[in-house]
């Protein structure tokens, strides 16, 4: 195993989670984007997903996603279940057995002893129910988040809409003590007046902004750019919004 490299203060590692202000905002392109920065920059990572829901549609599984786009040291998916809902809903539908919190927690803390950074990405947004607890209760991404002591990544929208389910998602954050930042999944290739509005309100939280359709470029491509949407904290090199502003406009 190859000796950690000497942490950057200014970076973000252990364990992070990655959350959304709501579904298909790009949580696991951000996911595949920081995991390749990362490894760009030296670290061990490993990515997982304790509930991946939907497989009976047929479509990749997130895990497959970032491994293509990114290819982490270790990639887990912890459970599977076939309906398109939250994980607990889709557990229950299937009569599969629920995620567990503090499984899901060990599972967690036992790759943050082999890894420079972990990356888990939930599903849907910060409040989904999860899975149950060992009393039955349902918990949340949120709940991961506080039990964990982890820092959150939260993957929002560049158009409208983005300034109050954002702010919602970090309140709720602030709320339970835990550090937050975010970053956009997907800034379009000719952004309208609404999204230049939207980033001067979103710059003060932002660590990365992800060009549209990044998913679908070439894993090579992909591995190369990453680096370029992040902020140091996130293992990049965009180190100026208003030089970024320029050169996207």
């Amino acid at each position: 195993m190859a000796p950690r490299r000497p942490a950057d203060p200014r970076e973000w590692h252990g364990i992070v989670l990655v959350t959304g202000t709501d579904t298909e905002v790009g949580k696991t392109i951000t996911t595949a984007a920081v995991a390749a920065a990362a490894q760009a920059a030296g670290l061990r990572v490993a990515v997982l997903k304790p509930g991946q829901t939907g497989t009976v549609t047929g479509a990749l599984t997130d895990a497959e996603v970032v491994t293509r786009l990114a290819g982490p040291d270790t990639v887990r998916t912890l459970a599977e279940y076939p309906e398109p809902l939250a994980p607990l809903a889709a557990a229950k539908v299937a009569e599969l057995p629920p995620l567990e919190l503090h499984e899901v927690v060990d599972v967690i803390r036992a790759e943050a002893e082999k890894h420079d950074l972990v990356l888990v990405e939930g599903a849907g947004g910060l409040l989904v129910p999860m899975g149950l607890r060992p009393s039955g209760e349902a918990w949340t991404f949120a709940d991961l988040a506080t039990t964990l002591g982890a820092n959150v990544l939260v993957v929002a929208r560049a158009g409208r809409g983005t300034l109050n389910h954002t702010a919602l998602t970090l309140e709720a954050l602030s709320r339970r003590g835990v550090r937050a930042k975010v970053i956009l999944g997907a800034w379009p290739a000719e952004p309208d007046l609404v999204h230049w509005a939207n980033l001067s309100e979103l710059v003060p939280h932002l660590v990365g902004a992800l060009p549209a359709g990044a998913g679908s470029m070439d894993p090579g491509v992909f591995r190369r750019s990453a680096p370029g949407w992040l902020t140091p904290a996130l293992h990049g090199v965009l180190d100026n919004w208003r030089v970024w502003a320029e050169e996207a406009g």
